[in-house]
């Protein structure tokens, strides 16, 4: 991971590729190619990150090589795509990380989750953050200390829940989360594949229909319970297991022979790696899709 490097005084007067500077002038398309080059140096990235174009200073804000001197100015941009590009940098310092995961917009907050540089005291901000968006992003984070896991674990939001039962990989985590009133969240420990036996019997003894279809099309389970969900009452059980990629071919073979044509028909039909199956979801990295949202000023 680069750093941010403040260019000092000595460094002004360099004659090296570096330092020395480059005037700036000519179209934005110009300037913004001199954004882009590598061997652009960092003086005339500084000035580049005061460019009058927004596209320009996105560039220099991109930069993993770009000088503390040059993102900093960034972090506090007037358009919020500069911000975020700042945010995704892996070069951003821990302080900048701190002022942007507080950003009015949205889009800037949830950029810092993805950021490698991501620190424990940037984590804790955001467990204590409003944004619901912002501490489900936090759930599915393997970097999580185990004191922000246990304190998501009682989150207002059962969305938040979710994401943390789906990707933890604490096993007390889990057990907790199994025993959460909410069918959603159980739904998301259904899915984790760090779960133990023992957890996955339970989970196929759960009164919530979701939740023992999610566990039939996410994990491995033993002989008995393949067996007795085979059988399972509702027919929203048994087509997942129909069509389940993790499903043994002898268990699907008996669910050609369902009551439910429905049922038959798709485990008849199955064919490995057609796509049939739910897998786990990798975390959200909250990229905003291409023309989302309006250019400039907070998120609505």
């Amino acid at each position: 991971m680069g750093k941010q490097q403040d260019v000092g005084a000595a460094d002004r007067h360099s004659e090296s590729s570096t330092t020395a500077h480059r005037p700036i002038g000519g179209s934005a398309d110009a300037r913004l190619d001199l954004a882009q080059d590598p061997t652009t140096p960092q003086m005339t990235l500084i000035d580049l990150a005061s460019d009058p174009s927004p596209v320009v200073r996105k560039a220099v804000a991109t930069r993993s090589d770009a000088p503390a001197q040059a993102l900093r100015p960034l972090t506090r941009d007037h358009d919020r795509q500069v911000r975020e590009a700042v945010a995704r940098n892996p070069s951003t310092s821990a302080a900048n990380l701190m002022r942007l995961v507080k950003d009015a917009d949205r889009w800037v907050r949830w950029a810092v989750a993805s950021n490698p540089a991501c620190d424990e005291p940037i984590r804790r901000v955001m467990a204590d953050a409003s944004d619901k968006e912002l501490r489900g992003l936090l759930a599915e984070s393997r970097e999580l200390e185990p004191e922000l896991a246990a304190k998501l674990i009682n989150d207002v939001s059962p969305e938040v829940r979710e994401r943390l039962g789906t990707h933890t990989h604490d096993p007390d985590v889990i057990t907790a989360l199994l025993a959460d009133r909410t069918a959603r969240v159980r739904k998301g420990v259904a899915r984790n594949p760090r779960t133990t036996a023992e957890q996955r019997s339970a989970l196929a003894a759960d009164p919530v229909v979701d939740v023992r279809a999610a566990l039939v099309r996410a994990v491995e389970l033993d002989e008995t319970d393949l067996v007795r969900l085979a059988d399972d009452r509702a027919v929203q059980v048994r087509l997942a297991m129909a069509t389940s990629e993790v499903v043994p071919a002898h268990i699907r073979q008996t669910l050609t022979r369902d009551a439910d044509e429905m049922v038959a028909s798709a485990a008849r039909d199955f064919r490995p790696g057609s796509g049939n199956a739910s897998a786990v979801r990798a975390p959200r990295i909250a990229h905003r899709p291409s023309g989302a949202g309006r250019p400039g000023g907070a998120a609505q």
